[in-house]
Parts: C-alpha cells; sequence; structure tokens
C-alpha cells in the first residue's frame, strides 16, 4: 500500500479540497453535523478521499492481522457512499490523537484490535463517514442543476438526475468540498437498502499478500536504519549478573552493544526481560554479535517454578476454600440435598500465541521526536508507552502500523516496541529490532494456564440444582499496577457466563494463582478456559442422568430472554439466541443419527464478546489412537454479518486454532523458564491432522454486528473431547491429549 501523507492532525481531520481538486473527509465535519461544538467529536475511523479523476480511497484506522478489517470496515464506508466496490483503494491510516485541554485522547475512533470490537465498535461511525461524503456530494449536483437533493438519487460513483443526467463523484468533489456543514446529519440506509453491507465481497489486499508486496513490519526500511537483535535473561524476571561484549564488539559490521533494562515494578509497558542488545549493519551480523556474547545471569526469583511444580500447586489450593466471586442461592445446602453429585476437574496448559511473524519493530528516537513503525495491535498503547520511557510530548510521537502477521492478543502488549525505542535512544540511531522464533517462544506473553473444578447437583429427573465452578489460575492482570489483589478474578472468571442465572444455586471461586511465567490474552483466554470446563461437564452430566447432551442443554438454557452481562460483550446475552446455534449447527450435522462403531459426535456452545456460536465435531478414532477429524460445523449468530466471507473465515481459522491447541500445544516450564522454544517441541496442527471438513453457517439477523475474531475459539476443544467420548468411552479432562490417544493413558486433573 502507498504511504499516507504526514500531514498534521489539524489538516487531516476536516472537510476539504484536495490539492488535485478532489475532497477529503475528517472529523470536524462530524463534529459540526452533531452540533457538539466544544465537546470531544464523535467518533470517525477512516477517511473518505474523492479525486478529481473520481478514484475513491478509504482509511482504515484499524490494524488488520488477518481479522479482515482491511475489508469490512471500509465496507461500511462503501455502502452508504455508494459507490463501485471494485474500483474503492484503501490506505492504512497511522495513530490519530489530538490534544484535549491537558489530555491527548483519540481524533478518531479508538485505534487498535482487541476483544473483537474493530465492526461493532464503528459499525455506525464509519456508515456515517460515507454518509456525509454522499451527501454533500448531493448537494453539488443539486447546486449545478438548480434542483431539491431530496430528488437526486446515487448510484456507484455518481450523483443521477431523475430526468436521466448525471454527474461523477470526480466531478463534483471539489465543489462538494466547499460547501459549508449542513444543520443535520444525513440519514443512514435502511437494511433493506444494503447493497454490499451483508454480501460476501473479495478481500481488499489479498493480491498483494500473495504477492509479496504487502508490507509488515519486517519489511520497514528507512535511510541510516541499523538492525538489533537481544539477548534477553531468559528466566522469569530474572537479570544480568555479568556480561562480557568484547568480542560481539570486534565482529566486522557491529556498530553497538547496549544494555535494555527489564520491568520495573508498576510499570507494564517495559520489556518482558533484561537484557543485551547488539546493534548491526544487518540482522544476520547482529545474530553473530549476539552468538558472542559472554552473559551470566541471575535467574530471578522464579527459579524453582515448572509445570509440574504449578500443577500440584493448582491441586493444593483447590483443596481449600477460594474467593466467592458471585454466589446465588445456597448451593452448600442445594448440593447436600441433591439426588446426584458429581464433581469433576479439567485442567489446561500455558499455551503460546504463536504468531506467523515474530515480534518486531522499527523505532527512530532523538531527542525531541520519536517514530515507531511496526505491527503494532495498540497503536495508543505504545504512544503512551514512548511517552513514558522518553517524556516527550505525545504530538512528537509518530506510530504507524504495519500489516500484522498475527496478532491472537499477543500484540495488546507492547513490550517489542519498548525494546525497540530503549535501544534507538541507547544507540543513538534509528533501529529495526527482530525477535528469533526462538525469542518470541522463549518470551511469549503466555495464555494462563489453570484448573477448573465443577461440582453439580441434579434431581431425581436428572436436572441441575446447584452448581459450582471453581477456578485456579494466575491472572493475566498480574502487572496492571492499578489492578487490586482480590479483582485478579476479573481476567479469569466471567461470573455471567451460562449457566449463570439459569441455575438458581450456584457459586463461583477464585483461586489466584502465583507464577512468573509472563502471560496476557490470547483469543478469548478466559472463555477458552470456562467453555472447555463448563461444556465437558455438561455432557458428563448428561451422560450421568442419561439425557441427550443437546436436549440437556436447550432444557438449561430456557426461554428466549435478555439476560444481565456485565462483561466484555455485553450488557446483555440472550440463552435464546445460544440455543439457536446450537441446534442449527445439530440439525446441519446430523445429530443423533448412528454412527460405525469408532465415530462420536460431540457438541458445544459459548457466547462470548457479543456473539454465539456452536459447533459439532465428527471423529474417527482408530484401534491404535490415530483420531480423525471427518467434520466440523459450525453455527455463528454475530449479528449483521458484514462480509459474510470473512464471517466464514474467521470461523475456520478458530475452529483449527482450538482444535490445535486443545490436541497437541501446552508450554513448558523448568527452572523458571520455558523450555519448548520451537515448532519441533510445539506441534501446531498439520494439514494432515486438520478436520476433512469444515462447514459453516451464519444466522441471518437484522441485529447489530458483534465480535468474530474469537468467538469460534472456545467450543472447539470441548466439542472435540466430547466427540472422542463419544466414540471411545474415554473422557479427555487433561489439554493437550493427542499424546494421550496415541498412548491410551488419560491423565487424570
Amino acid at each position: 500500500m502507498s504511504a499516507i501523507p504526514l500531514l498534521s492532525r489539524r489538516e487531516f481531520l476536516k472537510v476539504s479540497a484536495t490539492a488535485a481538486g478532489g475532497m477529503l473527509i475528517g472529523l470536524p465535519a462530524m463534529a459540526a453535523l452533531a452540533g457538539r461544538a466544544g465537546e470531544i467529536a464523535p467518533q470517525l475511523g477512516a477517511f473518505v478521499r474523492i479525486d478529481a479523476n473520481g478514484s475513491v480511497t478509504l482509511g482504515v484506522s484499524q490494524p488488520d492481522m488477518g481479522q479482515g478489517v482491511s475489508t469490512s470496515l471500509p465496507q461500511l464506508i462503501a455502502e452508504e457512499l455508494d459507490v463501485d466496490w471494485d474500483t474503492v483503494r484503501i490506505e492504512r491510516m497511522p495513530l490519530l490523537i489530538r490534544r484535549d485541554g491537558d489530555a491527548w485522547t483519540w481524533a478518531a475512533v479508538p485505534q487498535g484490535a482487541g476483544g473483537s470490537t474493530s465492526v461493532s465498535e464503528l459499525y455506525e461511525p464509519l456508515r456515517q463517514a460515507g454518509a456525509v461524503a454522499r451527501q454533500r456530494l448531493v448537494r453539488a449536483a443539486a447546486a449545478r442543476w438548480n434542483a431539491e437533493p431530496a430528488t437526486l438519487g446515487t448510484d456507484t460513483g455518481r450523483v443521477v438526475h431523475p430526468d436521466g443526467r448525471h454527474l461523477s463523484y470526480g466531478e463534483l468533489a471539489a465543489a462538494a468540498a466547499a460547501l459549508p456543514a449542513p444543520a443535520e446529519p444525513p440519514a443512514l440506509k435502511a437494511r433493506r437498502q444494503f447493497r454490499l453491507i451483508g454480501r460476501p465481497v473479495a478481500s481488499k489486499g489479498v493480491e498483494e499478500i500473495v504477492t509479496g508486496r504487502a508490507t509488515y513490519g519486517l519489511d520497514v526500511r528507512r535511510p541510516g536504519m541499523a538492525y538489533a537483535v537481544i539477548a534477553r535473561c531468559p528466566c522469569f524476571d530474572g537479570s544480568i549478573r555479568e556480561v562480557n561484549d568484547a568480542a560481539a564488539r570486534r565482529i566486522p559490521g557491529v556498530f553497538d552493544v547496549v544494555r535494555v533494562p527489564g520491568p520495573k515494578p508498576g510499570e507494564w509497558y517495559t520489556t518482558l526481560a533484561e537484557g543485551v542488545a547488539v546493534v548491526a549493519d544487518s540482522t544476520w551480523t547482529a545474530l553473530r554479535g549476539r552468538e558472542a556474547l559472554e552473559i551470566e545471569w541471575n535467574e530471578g526469583p522464579h527459579a524453582s517454578e515448572s509445570t509440574d511444580t504449578f500443577d500440584a500447586d493448582c491441586r493444593r489450593a483447590l483443596q481449600g476454600k477460594g474467593q466467592v466471586v458471585r454466589a446465588d442461592g445456597d448451593s452448600d445446602s442445594a448440593l447436600a440435598a441433591a439426588a446426584t453429585r458429581l464433581t469433576r476437574r479439567y485442567r489446561l496448559p500455558y499455551a503460546h500465541h504463536c504468531t506467523m511473524e515474530p515480534q518486531n519493530c522499527y523505532a527512530d528516537c532523538s531527542a525531541d521526536r520519536c517514530e515507531v513503525v511496526g505491527p503494532i495491535q495498540m497503536p495508543g498503547g505504545a504512544s503512551q508507552m514512548v511517552e513514558k520511557l522518553t517524556g516527550l510530548d505525545r504530538g512528537s510521537i509518530h506510530v504507524e502500523m504495519t500489516r500484522l502477521g498475527g496478532g491472537f492478543g499477543r500484540r495488546l502488549g507492547v513490550d517489542y516496541v519498548a525494546e525497540a525505542v530503549l535501544v534507538s535512544k541507547a544507540a543513538g540511531r534509528p533501529v529495526l529490532v527482530t525477535w528469533s522464533r526462538e525469542d518470541d517462544f522463549a518470551h511469549d506473553m503466555l495464555r494462563p494456564g489453570g484448573w477448573h473444578e465443577l461440582t453439580a447437583g441434579l434431581d431425581g429427573e436428572g436436572l441441575v440444582t446447584a452448581w459450582t465452578h471453581r477456578v485456579a489460575s494466575p491472572s493475566k492482570y498480574y502487572r496492571r499496577p492499578e489492578q487490586a489483589d482480590d479483582a485478579m478474578w476479573e481476567a479469569e472468571i466471567f461470573v455471567d457466563d451460562f449457566p449463570a442465572a439459569r441455575v438458581p444455586n450456584l457459586r463461583y471461586e477464585y483461586f489466584n494463582m502465583r507464577s512468573g511465567a509472563w502471560r496476557g490474552s490470547w483469543r478469548a483466554p478466559a472463555s477458552v478456559a470456562s467453555a472447555f470446563a463448563v461444556e465437558s461437564f455438561l455432557d458428563e452430566l448428561a451422560y450421568e442422568a442419561g439425557h441427550d447432551p443437546l436436549e440437556l442443554r436447550l432444557a438449561m438454557l430456557g426461554k428466549a430472554e435478555d439476560l444481565t452481562y456485565d462483561n466484555h460483550g455485553g450488557p446483555s446475552w440472550n440463552p435464546g439466541r445460544l440455543a439457536g446455534v446450537l441446534r442449527l449447527a445439530a440439525e446441519k450435522a446430523g445429530w443423533g443419527r448412528k454412527l460405525p462403531a469408532g465415530e462420536g459426535m460431540g457438541l458445544a456452545g459459548h457466547f462470548t464478546f457479543g456473539s454465539y456460536v456452536a459447533e459439532v465435531c465428527h471423529v474417527a478414532v482408530d484401534e491404535g489412537g490415530r483420531l480423525t477429524i471427518r467434520k466440523v460445523t459450525g453455527a455463528i449468530d454475530c449479528g449483521l454479518a458484514v462480509n459474510p466471507n470473512g464471517v466464514r473465515a474467521q470461523m475456520e481459522g478458530g475452529i483449527i486454532d482450538g482444535l490445535s491447541t486443545a490436541l497437541g500445544l501446552e508450554v513448558r516450564i523448568e527452572g523458571g523458564r520455558i523450555t519448548n522454544r520451537n515448532f519441533d517441541s510445539y506441534p501446531l496442527l498439520t494439514m494432515a491432522g486438520a478436520p476433512r471438513e469444515i462447514e459453516v453457517h451464519i444466522v441471518e439477523s437484522d441485529q447489530p454486528p458483534t465480535g468474530v475474531g474469537e468467538p469460534p475459539i472456545p467450543p472447539a476443544a470441548p466439542a472435540l473431547a466430547n466427540a472422542v467420548f463419544a466414540a471411545t468411552g474415554k473422557r479427555v479432562r487433561w489439554l493437550p491429549f493427542a499424546d494421550q490417544l496415541a498412548t491410551g493413558v488419560l491423565v487424570t486433573a
């Protein structure tokens, strides 16, 4: 993609004529239309540029890491603008912030992708941007024809008169840019008028990706740029005892060797690990310099931690009483009175992100300015971090996002940006800091591992009357300086999740486990853990009571109604919509039909980030424990699907990611450090092991769009585990489990 001109924010965010006689739409027009002078303007996350030759360029404010926002967000603008989608160009926008009094705030929409919110948050603001442009063009045509604007229409890049006359947007752009803002904002289209929204469209930028022309962080090149790699302490929160860099400095092409400080208490924005950076004329030279370093490490406070000690700590914790974070009714009395009582434990390990593109960042930091460019998922966080590390005013900090080679929550952190800034400052030159694959594994912000203990009481008819869910895990919020110790559970338990409000006697408990492992977000991390435990346990309850697993879920979900949901994805959720996707997936998969010996189906459903997903997994397991995933049938209710092609792609990718993690992925820890540091010891699902078929069904809906990037993952692991039980009678409660199937020895939690 072509570079965006480095205009000042004041020049960038207003309606104006371009130098070539076109029109540029920006934020101030939106503020005037809303009549909110003096207030923070309504959110606008992209710009519209119409050139005199009629070409239309739409800006993309959010980082694209494969979730498809470079298509779906411009699609919202193009719908209201009425342009030919095939002729639309897109350009990536830098971070846009502005000063509001003594503070800095967004000049446009909050920029950053996390929590599957990009489309849902920008659905109306971006449509408004297109409508503003279209309204101005219609008014310009009306003035030229001396006609009433209400009598004119628009059609694929032109304004049309009732008598058949038409003017292209390019012919009207300059005049439209000169018009004063109207008194009222333009009306948005009704659903029945949509031509693009809800229609499968080809992704923008695919040709650049497959031909290698797309720009990723590793592709950044600037005049005078050096290259750097870092030797980081391999131990959690360890430090440098002694370093000898003489041999590294003697290597031709090595410019400098600089120290990189480790994190300070309460400063989550700094580096993950203390280390030594080698700055050179190429990444290869820097790697050779790093190999020549002689470093002695202090192992730090977590040197005795291992995977085994962590599991033992979780077991020990669950023998006691945890922090009660929700209590409905009297679960203890209800359990004591239950006709049947069942308790099960489920274990999930730490997990890597495995982004295809390892972490990297370019930084050019001087006394009066700083520029950072790279695969940045949270540009606002990067800007704040640079301000804190350098003392620079944020107006002197330029943050530019390249395309991201995967994110999955890893790049919500800005540690790799902090490293580049610190190295650039210390070396006195612009640098591109590159992580190797081993670096990426050894210093990932892991998905927290944990143990889940569930207990349910059933009445004489096999219906659930009591429920407790006890979670022992370390919080991903452990380095948030503002997070109180008794609030760490908020990242690990969503207390409004099903079956809350559907079981009269219910209690959630949390055990805040201590661990030195670096951790963070990982594609709906708490939901993945909870869904595996809850959906596996529901399956076990169904078999214990002699119920069909689908029918038990439907009975527990009950009637359709909006229930309070205070967690991310709220403010409400509807059990009827979850029941709907369960029924749809089951129907399309042929749930209940007789299968050959050694085959089975399992299903699971989950609500997260505003969307409802159900999946049915059909597997075959031979006598040797070899697993074949014949088919996964998925159903999603994500409100209005802006681009069904993108929704389908996210469903397919999420299902594969969820299955891959459940089958073979576990971060191992020994001596306070991560021991598996490449794909040879962290085996991603291969094409041979992937489902033979994935079938996706998207619920038609008039509801506003909701998240898609993460909701497909939580149901995958329990659907697979439930299918394995149906095929073999063996219940998997310990992830990952591919080796357990191969050996026939199940590990109990």
